[in-house]
């Protein structure tokens, strides 16, 4: 059982007198329900905050707001001079499909990446107006990830340029760009809240993250199609990669985008469905209520 504020054994009163007036302990937590209308009374904001994050971080450069495509352009470019020139991992996509199919996995595998690495500094970067000004901390990873969702969408305007270069028709699961982009920055948000908490107690996570980003990244078929996981591990193991949310959500995309071969859908529309759902629903969720609990931690010491 959680022992009341000292303030309030010692001078009940007073306590009495501040409840009576809607005052609360400074720091304190409030309840969940209390906790969801803050979040969304601040969502403006939330979402200024996030557009404010674009301007800092590319405000400065002379080419600005492109570096938004030009960074993951950039790194599609290089993994398809590896992986599809070099190494040849296509297997079985012609060369202007599996450019298509390469951009997919690295824009959306950046945009979870981008979350988790900036959702870990989240608190310990903004420790100053933590301390200074009174608003739910949640806002801050969720606003972290709100600028990566941003520079998706720039890059997605390009990915779509790409996928028509590539001889690639419009139809109309195209459409399900947009599910596929609200469950992953569900996802994302929920993560990155997971990250922030977690960032705030050990302040050397992010100097280990990027390598364990960069082993998700090759656990999640964004350089090599997911069928391989099939083909090369026992039947568990393989249940486990496919259900990796990364395969999940990219594999959602390259499908909408790109006519594919069926030797290369290992995952029904079904199973994709749930999966997706689930792991927005578990993730953002789970991540909400886990960084919740510790909103009376941020900011101390």
């Amino acid at each position: 059982m959680t022992s009341a504020p000292l303030a309030e054994r010692r001078n009940p009163e007073l306590a009495a007198l501040a409840a009576q007036h809607g005052l609360s302990v400074a720091g304190s937590r409030p309840g969940l329900m209390d906790y969801i209308r803050q979040t969304w009374r601040y969502r403006h904001f939330t979402n200024a905050f996030s557009t404010a994050g674009v301007v800092a971080a590319l405000g400065h450069h002379r080419l600005g707001r492109m570096w938004q495509v030009l960074t993951p352009l950039s790194n599609a470019a290089v993994y398809y001079l590896i992986f599809g020139v070099i190494i040849k991992t296509s297997r079985g996509l012609d060369k202007q499909t599996f450019l298509a199919y390469l951009c997919i996995g690295v824009f959306f595998f950046t945009f979870t990446s981008q979350a988790v690495q900036q959702g870990v500094q989240a608190i310990t970067r903004n420790l100053g107006m933590i301390r200074a000004l009174q608003f739910p901390r949640a806002s801050l990873p969720i606003s972290s990830t709100l600028t990566q969702f941003q520079n998706l969408l720039a890059s997605t305007v390009v990915l779509i340029g790409i996928v028509l270069l590539t001889g690639q028709p419009v139809r109309w699961e195209w459409l399900l760009l947009v599910p596929v982009l609200i469950l992953q920055t569900i996802f994302n948000i929920g993560l990155a809240m997971v990250m922030a908490r977690i960032g705030n107690k050990i302040t050397d996570l992010k100097q280990v993250l990027p390598f364990v980003m960069r082993t998700w990244m090759y656990a999640s078929g964004v350089l090599y199609p997911a069928t391989l996981f099939d083909k090369n591990l026992p039947g568990p193991l393989a249940h486990i990669a496919l259900a990796n949310p990364l395969v999940v959500y990219i594999e959602i995309a390259r499908r909408a985008l790109l006519v594919l071969p069926k030797k290369e859908m290992v995952l029904t529309w079904h199973s994709l469905t749930i999966l997706a759902v689930g792991w927005a629903v578990v993730m953002g969720i789970g991540g909400f209520l886990y960084f919740w609990r510790g909103e009376q931690e941020y900011g101390r010491g």
